[in-house]
């Protein structure tokens, strides 16, 4: 798309697509779009300069307008995408028109069911420390991008977050693949584990000739798919594997700010990419010790709360995470536990070990009706203090009424059966908290949902 062009987007609050409408905006195109709640995104974008309307109705899509870009949870019952249909209006989802992209770029292509957003931050920022000036579209806000999701580069290359939800990253065409792992996510769409295997197949033989498939040794499952896909694919492109058992891992344990082997891991990865393109190993681990980490995963905030009965101020440190597939809240908590669980706060008249908090929102119905089983078990073998489970986040589009009304948060914190895991709605999470909470404590807020709006509230 050379010509400048009207290019609206249905679902632009959407971690992906908010993006996408930010890259069209660099390349000089008008750029509007709509969704049914505002958020910090839409905010964003609307600071940038992109018309943002909180609504979904067919009068947002006009005569002039040359695209209109959706997100995959768009239904097809959607007024604004039925009005373009109407129209002839030329429609493309939001894969689609990312896998456009991918064919005008050197693309590096970051999939898994866990660690794509820190990964494929990573990635870019080291890139950028190596004058590489990539372009970025990431799942995730980055202070280093001016709190956004997208980077402007100059550049050849693309570093995207490659979803498997709805098959989505089928529609790429990258030269180097980085898989971090994978694992029943997306059961709802795949139906079953064997499915999820089948499609990351499909993808790893996407590359051409001379690509690259970086993968986790680790995941077994993974590298069970790795090996004959690179037989099925003639053995043309590259296979590098990485491991925690690499030598590297000591030295990227020493550095990295954020904590946990999970982390480590993705930062092994990292060094694989580097090694292809040509950077010097020192110059990628200098860039992977200064990520500070982005938002909504493991991001840590210091905070105060003063008590109307308190003569001294609580000082308290308060971790906001999106974490919200059982393995992923696993690595977190264990994270956590090992940052600062033997590690009492420094204030004299708290020299006890810290209390660990937990909030947690479950994200879907359907996958927790999926995962139930698994949630229970992380819950019971988790070692931390004070659990408290919120009403699940209802994704627009995705769920069943069926499923709905047999699976609940309070059905999962009886199965949990443990006196220090609560169900509450949000709100009594909130006073639950601040009226218990004591010094030096650690409170974790988690989820994928809109429970990040309670790390404000504190």
């Amino acid at each position: 798309m050379n010509k400048a062009i009207k290019i609206h987007c249905i679902g632009i609050g959407g971690i992906g697509v908010s993006a996408l409408a930010q890259y069209y905006l660099s390349k000089g195109h008008q750029v509007s779009g709509s969704d049914l709640v505002a958020s910090e995104i839409t905010d964003l974008l609307k600071e940038k300069g992109i018309e943002i309307i909180i609504s979904n109705s067919a009068e947002n899509i006009k005569e002039g307008i040359d695209m209109v870009v959706f997100s995959p949870a768009v239904p097809k019952d959607n007024p604004e995408y039925k009005r373009a249909l109407e129209l002839g209006i030329k429609l493309k989802s939001y894969p689609e028109a990312l896998g456009q992209l991918t064919k005008e770029y050197y693309t590096i292509a970051v999939a898994g069911a866990h660690g794509k957003s820190t990964t494929t931050a990573m990635i870019g920022l080291m890139l950028e420390k190596a004058g590489f000036d990539p372009t970025v579209i990431v799942g995730t806000l980055l202070k280093e991008f001016g709190n956004s999701n997208f980077r402007e580069g100059k550049g050849k290359y693309l570093v995207i977050e490659a979803c498997e939800y709805d098959g989505s990253f089928l529609e790429y065409q990258p030269k180097i693949e980085v898989i971090t792992n994978v694992d029943k996510e997306h059961l709802d769409y795949f139906g079953d584990f064997e499915t999820v295997l089948d499609t990351f197949k499909k993808f790893i033989l996407k590359l051409p000739e001379d690509g690259y498939l970086i993968s986790n040794g680790d995941d077994k499952n993974l590298v069970g798919i790795s090996k004959p896909a690179r037989r099925e694919g003639g053995g043309n492109f590259k296979t590098e594997f990485y491991s925690l058992k690499d030598s590297e891992s000591a030295e990227l344990k020493k550095v990295l700010q954020i904590p946990g082997d999970h982390n480590v891991s993705n930062a092994l990865s990292v060094l694989k990419v580097a090694k292809i393109l040509g950077i010097e190993s020192n110059v990628a681990t200098k860039a992977l010790s200064e990520y500070k980490g982005s938002w909504r995963r493991f991001e840590i905030f210091e905070k105060i709360l003063n008590k109307p009965n308190s003569l001294n101020p609580i000082r308290y440190t308060l971790i906001s995470d999106y974490g919200h597939h059982p393995n992923e809240i696993s690595a977190t908590l264990n994270a956590a536990r090992e940052k600062y669980a033997n590690n009492p706060p420094s204030n004299e008249a708290s020299a006890r070990l810290r209390k660990l908090w937990l909030i947690f929102q479950p994200h879907q119905y359907k996958r927790t009706h999926y995962l139930f089983d698994d949630f229970v078990e992380v819950f019971k073998k988790a070692s931390v203090d004070e659990i408290i489970i919120t009403d699940i986040y209802d994704v627009a589009g995705r769920e069943e009424k069926e499923i709905t009304s047999h699976t609940n948060s309070k059905m999962l914190t009886e199965k949990i059966n443990k006196p220090n895991v609560r169900h509450m709605s949000k709100e009594d999470a909130e006073r639950y908290v601040k009226g218990n909470i004591s010094q030096g404590d650690v409170l974790i807020i988690m989820g994928a949902g809109d429970i990040y709006k309670l790390v404000d509230s504190f």
